[in-house]
């Protein structure tokens, strides 16, 4: 059941203030904490910030696959034969498979597939599995192997403007 948002409206001053503290990429932050470090009454810290995580955040808890053994890895997949939306369901009923998105750009890549693999071999016969599929015209990979920074999602610029 969807959660019906309130009237459209610009966000307060100290609901951006909360947004650009809670959007660090450092992890959650208590509501105390975030009372001293903005400067804002507790009471009003916790109201705001229900609103926020009801109608505007997203949480959610991601595992650290690598110290798992698993790997995470995207498959650009290159379709014709107008079948894209089919084969993205086909992919979603891989276990492995947890994220298809449809994409626009790149002329050859129609689909965006994140997979879970434990190794390279398992990575080749899913490789081939979906090379082997109807309307597959080709597909590639690719995997981050080292993170070299992470910043805040979304820019202060862009919250100053909602």
């Amino acid at each position: 059941m969807a959660v019906m948002i309130p009237k459209l409206r610009k966000l307060s001053p100290v609901d951006k203030k909360i947004l650009k503290v809670l959007l660090n990429p450092e992890g959650r932050i208590s509501t105390h904490t975030l009372s001293a470090k903005l400067g804002i009454p507790r009471t009003t810290i916790q109201r705001r910030r229900k609103f926020l995580e009801k109608f505007f955040l997203e949480l959610s808890y991601t595992l650290n696959l690598k110290n798992l053994g698993f790997r995470r890895v995207d498959l650009l997949i290159y379709t014709g034969g107008g079948n894209t939306v089919a084969i993205a369901n086909r992919l979603l009923e891989r276990d492995e498979v947890v994220y298809v998105g449809r994409s626009i750009g790149e002329h050859t890549i129609d689909l965006r597939a994140e997979v879970i693999v434990g190794d390279n071999s398992e990575l080749l016969d899913l490789l081939e599995e979906v090379k082997a599929m109807p309307d597959v015209k080709d597909v590639i990979w690719s995997e981050i192997v080292h993170v070299v920074g992470k910043k805040k999602s979304i820019p202060n610029s862009i919250i100053d403007k909602l």
